[in-house]
């Protein structure tokens, strides 16, 4: 029973100082109370918390958006960490285009130049795939974690100290009014002056906490610009795994644009269509510096070929693509392996004849680099 009653009487209480506050705080609305004002360094401090609270969580979700567009995935992703599970693995679009490339490819015949090329980028699309798995798990480990953690966790705390310090802060400026409601009726009947005195009683108690829980606010929000330093140091993180992944990427299609050197021409020979001039696929739309091999073709100008056909003599020669024949009348060629070429009257102009030992054929001059 003694139990019962004190609970009842905790209720009351509770139920008398939210009625206190919210009156409180309705007046101030109102502009018909007081109302305490902040210290400049704590609303400072305040804004700053409340301001990388937003941003937090901006770049956190678009950087999810960024490592996973798929927002179907995204919501598996979520439910599986709510849960306390790891989600299944699943094949990436990288990942997964490859696959089709490689089946493609062996479908199409891995001895045919089509085939053979899917497959090449099926692999290569696969290796990109692997990259891009290990970045989004870098970037979630390194950069997402931290910055999730701030917001569940230290601006979670912030958020519900500064809550209390609003109430410290309401209770104060209630007992305020209280005390200076007394202290009017005081000077029209000495009946008052037991109730000034406990308003004033009052007034030092809620002073006392709300200077209290400020310190405290103020505290927790001085650790923002350590939140600060510590997300500058997952930014670099972030920067590192990108510049990785990038680089890998880079590297993958770089490796696989030497490999398709031929494939234009071929492509065009699965098709059982005329040969025209074979342009490698390093020049074709090539940006960076990936157009390295353009400067080792300058060496082969116009007015070169035009005196070696003119002349009717034979050169040096060093292949700059993998290229394999359309036919029997063409030479299939090795990166960096010099031949002899030489031109033969009637000849398309975007053609010499090579020769490697006893091998005889066409070869395109896009090809070539001639040697001095």
């Amino acid at each position: 029973m003694n139990i019962m009653d004190f609970n009842v009487k905790k209720l009351a209480a509770d139920a008398g100082t939210f009625l206190s506050r919210a009156v409180q705080f309705t007046e101030e609305k109102l502009g018909q109370a007081e109302k305490t004002e902040l210290d400049a360094h704590l609303e400072n401090l305040l804004s700053k918390a409340e301001c990388t609270k937003i941003w937090t969580e901006k770049i956190m979700k678009q950087t999810e958006v960024l490592l996973q567009p798929n927002p179907n995935a995204r919501i598996e992703e979520f439910v599986y960490e709510k849960l306390d599970r790891k989600a299944p693995s699943r094949i990436n679009n990288p990942e997964l285009l490859g696959q089709y490339m490689i089946d493609a490819g062996t479908e199409f015949g891995p001895g045919t130049a089509y085939g053979n090329a899917l497959i090449k980028c099926g692999e290569t699309q696969k290796r990109i795939g692997t990259a891009d798995r290990e970045l989004i798990q870098t970037s979630a480990l390194n950069f997402l974690t931290p910055l999730r953690n701030f917001i569940e966790g230290d601006y979670k705390t912030i958020a519900k100290e500064r809550k209390l310090l609003q109430n410290k802060r309401l209770d104060l400026d209630a007992a305020k009014t209280r005390l200076k409601k007394a202290k009017a009726a005081e000077t029209k009947s000495s009946i008052w002056a037991e109730e000034v005195t406990k308003s004033e009683q009052e007034l030092r108690i809620t002073q006392s906490e709300f200077d209290r829980q400020a310190e405290i606010t103020r505290l927790l929000l001085e650790g923002i610009s350590s939140t600060h330093a510590h997300h500058l140091r997952c930014l670099n993180d972030f920067v590192e795994a990108q510049m990785t992944y990038y680089a890998q990427c880079y590297q993958y299609m770089l490796d696989l644009q030497k490999q398709l050197g031929s494939f234009p021409s071929n492509y065009l020979s699965n098709n059982n269509q005329s040969s025209g001039t074979p342009v490698p696929s390093a020049l074709s739309n090539a940006t960076g510096p990936s157009l390295a091999p353009v400067g080792s073709l300058i060496m082969s100008s116009p007015s070169n070929l035009n005196d070696l056909k003119e002349s009717n003599s034979s050169r040096k020669a060093r292949v700059l693509y993998d290229y394999d024949a359309a036919n029997s009348t063409e030479l299939s060629l090795l990166a960096d392996e010099v031949i002899t070429v030489f031109s033969v009257i009637g000849m398309d102009s975007d053609w010499l004849m090579g020769e490697r030992g006893n091998q005889k054929g066409k070869v395109p001059i896009t090809y070539l680099e001639l040697l001095n």
